[in-house]
């Protein structure tokens, strides 16, 4: 290789190396230049993640297969929330585990934008999916137990999901200051199109199961809002409240029980972030029920049918009337 080759390899690999480095201080620039937003669960933080686009970095607390009634969080989590720009929570009492740091870092300043604030809510057995019977008997509800409030399970319904989706758009370009306006918007309202999208695609799936077939014995009280926006009526919950962490009884599952016969309830509906042992074990005391695991308070890993929001939506769908329908 003559000098002059050498000299001109030189200068090309300097000029190459220079671009990378430049690149790589420009992503870094603008990786540092963009707001934190940090997000509580798992499956908010998917709709945050689909709201912002590249316009923030969204940190999400609950890693997938997390439980939001034990959580707690890591030192280091709750670092990553309190230097957080603004941070996003479900609200209504549902990150159990997480109530004091929200509050600590709020009363510190960083702006908390409560999702379930902005969607109409339904108490705890309050839905009126049982309307859409049409021999106009009310089935009896298993669910008359102290748990009493404000049912934070409002994700279960795309359509509220879809409102929430609009109303943090809306507060991140009221509170952080220098972000790209316009890119939220456009990319808030193509998420919030896809919502309706899966909204309409549910609505449908659903529509293979007929009026009396449409009830829901479920893992915990976390259905309610999908009943209320689909016609159904949850007459049962495994575990009778509306959190994994209250009690059940050997009475609450023999009256269960009874309910599953009475109403010729073909499937009890589990959890995919939860045991399902009480589930089997109810399932195997009536005999001829099966247990079907639905993504509730949890997204699934990337490998699953429950990867994201809208995939999680749609596979709950497929399930219910899979079970259902027949």
């Amino acid at each position: 290789m003559t000098c002059s080759t050498r000299a001109g390899l030189t200068v090309a690999i300097a000029v190459v190396l220079l671009g990378t480095s430049c690149g790589d201080d420009t992503d870094r620039e603008a990786a540092a230049s963009r707001p934190t937003v940090v997000v509580t669960t798992n499956i908010l933080g998917d709709v945050v993640a689909g709201v912002v686009g590249d316009g923030f970095d969204v940190v999400t607390i609950m890693p997938v297969g997390a439980d939001p009634h034990d959580f707690q969080a890591s030192a280091r989590q709750v670092a990553q929330i309190g230097e957080a720009d603004v941070v996003i929570v479900n609200g209504a009492g549902f990150e159990e585990g997480l109530i004091d740091v929200i509050e600590a870092v709020e009363a510190d300043g960083v702006p908390v934008f409560e999702a379930i604030s902005v969607v109409e809510t339904i108490e705890f057995g309050g839905h009126e999916g049982h309307d859409e019977h049409e021999d106009g008997d009310e089935h009896e509800e298993d669910g008359e137990h102290d748990h009493e409030g404000v049912d934070p399970h409002f994700f279960t319904d795309p359509a509220r999901t879809a409102v929430v989706a609009d109303a943090v758009a809306e507060f991140l370009i009221a509170t952080v200051d220098g972000i790209d306006v316009e890119a939220v918007r456009t990319s808030a309202e193509a998420f919030v199109a896809e919502l309706e999208a899966v909204d309409r695609d549910v609505e449908e799936v659903l529509g293979a199961i007929p009026a009396e077939r449409r009830v829901l014995v479920t893992n915990h009280e976390v259905f309610g809002y999908f009943a209320d926006r689909y016609g159904f009526e949850v007459v049962g919950t495994v575990i009778p409240g509306g959190t994994t962490g209250d009690g059940t009884s050997a009475r609450d599952l023999t009256e269960l029980a009874e309910v599953i016969e009475r109403e010729d309830v073909p499937a009890v509906f589990g959890d995919t972030s939860a045991s399902g042992d009480l589930a089997r074990t109810l399932a195997a005391e009536v005999g001829d029920v099966a247990v079907v695991e639905l993504y509730s308070e949890s997204l699934g890993a990337e490998d699953t049918d429950g990867a994201t929001y809208a995939e999680m939506m749609r596979t709950n769908a497929r399930r219910i009337a899979d079970a259902l329908a027949g």
